[in-house]
């Protein structure tokens, strides 16, 4: 199922992540991510010390990813003055974010974890959880004040505020795809939300549409 350039602890991780990600933790069992990783006991025993160590080094990796991603449509900060090197404008960065082509039946890999009990009570699970989604508002809560400095979105608004609906809208549109079994609410909460950052302009069509 993987490449075989991919070493045995590379299997355990993706595996793990395959299987929090569409079976929740409880249903990720030990056997279950050997079998999906082609590597038997001992060599996952060897590598993790059991499914807590894996299940940690496997939301860490995909809280990376999402970061990753939102950073290849939000643009970079330079890291020396804090500043935005991100091209476009305020609202094309988020609206680009916003229409990312995404697995939206599947659910936010990260954003399903915050359902699953057994991450939420224990804490080195949940930090990752946590500190992915904070970065995430703070990171749109610059790019909109950036928006307000230039004069794109209606004066008052608060920009924290508008990065949180952000995230609220990406995270219930795929709860509200799921529960209908399609992208369509998705689609129309993420449509209304650009709608709704700059009346009048045109919005963008999504991948899928």
């Amino acid at each position: 199922m993987y490449s075989g350039l991919m070493s045995t602890p590379e299997r355990l991780i993706e595996a793990t992540r395959e299987l929090l990600w569409d079976r929740g933790y409880v249903g990720t069992s030990p056997k279950a991510i050997q079998q999906r990783a082609g590597a038997g006991q001992g060599s996952m025993y060897h590598h993790f010390s059991g499914k807590p160590a894996l299940a940690r080094a496997a939301i860490a990796r995909t809280a990376e990813e999402l970061r990753a991603t939102a950073e290849a449509t939000l643009g970079d900060t330079d890291t020396g003055t804090g500043t935005s090197t991100g091209s476009g404008s305020a609202y094309d960065r988020i609206a680009a974010y916003l229409l990312r082509e995404r697995e939206v039946l599947r659910g936010c890999p990260v954003g399903r974890l915050t359902m699953d009990p057994d991450i939420m009570a224990d804490e080195t699970l949940r930090a990752p959880v946590d500190e992915t989604l904070d970065w995430l508002r703070g990171r749109l809560t610059g790019i909109v004040q950036e928006g307000l400095e230039r004069g794109e979105f209606t004066a008052g608004l608060d920009p924290a505020e508008i990065a949180s609906t952000i995230v609220a809208t990406v995270q219930g549109g795929y709860v509200l795809a799921r529960a209908s079994g399609s992208p369509a609410a998705f689609d129309a909460g993420v449509r209304g939300l650009l709608a709704l950052l700059a009346p009048g302009r045109d919005v963008p069509n999504l991948p899928r549409t």
